[in-house]
């Protein structure tokens, strides 16, 4: 017979992780607003490369948490185990950001490239989120406070990746693609991220709007 002692308890501190990874989702997402609000009325560059540091290792431990309070073999964990991959992909972006004299090649292998795979991880894996609370199909589900945290990251993972599409550098010019779509798609996605983290963390529970409804993806 199961020790249900035991699985009360596991299921307390998963409970915990995920309520601490949304509280890591909060201040990473708020600090990569912060820095892209910085970088957007030109604040200087290493104070800009730091809060960004400093987000993203609050991303890579709300990654971790929520692999920790995901069950195993679940649709959920693999979900989580790729988000955590893709925080580790920004990671690499992050540090490799703060190497000067880097030419257009450079800065895009060690810049952009990671960062755009980490965007592809966050969209591959808030896809994974909102199949698991639509019991594999995607559903518009309003009245779970699940699908919230799925649906408005899913959002900002979208708005990461066009931040991240524009910070391509043009070899010709040295130069961003897009500048002002960097730092506003990046702040938009990371208020984003916030936002869900906030969900995440106090453990709302959205208000019924009537019955569950659904579409097919």
């Amino acid at each position: 017979m199961p020790d249900e002692g035991a699985q009360a308890r596991q299921k307390a501190r998963a409970s915990r992780d995920d309520h601490l990874a949304g509280a890591s989702f909060t201040v990473g997402g708020s600090l990569f607003a912060a820095g892209a609000l910085l970088a957007q009325t030109g604040a200087d560059l290493l104070t800009v490369e730091v809060t960004y540091l400093v987000g993203g290792a609050f991303f890579s431990l709300g990654g971790w948490l929520s692999v920790l309070a995901s069950a195993t073999g679940s649709r959920a964990r693999s979900s989580a185990v790729v988000l955590f991959a893709g925080t580790l992909l920004f990671a690499v972006s992050l540090v490799a950001a703060f190497a000067a004299g880097l030419t257009p090649r450079q800065s895009n292998t060690w810049v952009w490239f990671p960062d755009m795979l980490g965007c592809v991880c966050f969209l591959v894996s808030g896809h994974l989120a909102m199949l698991d609370v639509g019991d594999g199909r995607l559903r518009i589900r309003p009245g779970e406070r699940d699908w919230w945290v799925a649906a408005v990251n899913q959002a900002g993972s979208y708005l990461f990746l066009l931040a991240g599409l524009a910070a391509f550098v043009r070899p010709a010019t040295s130069e961003p693609v897009n500048v002002g779509l960097v730092n506003w798609g990046t702040f938009a996605g990371a208020v984003c991220f916030a936002i869900a983290g906030v969900i995440q963390a106090r453990g709302f529970r959205a208000r019924s709007w009537g019955t569950t409804s659904g579409w097919d993806g």
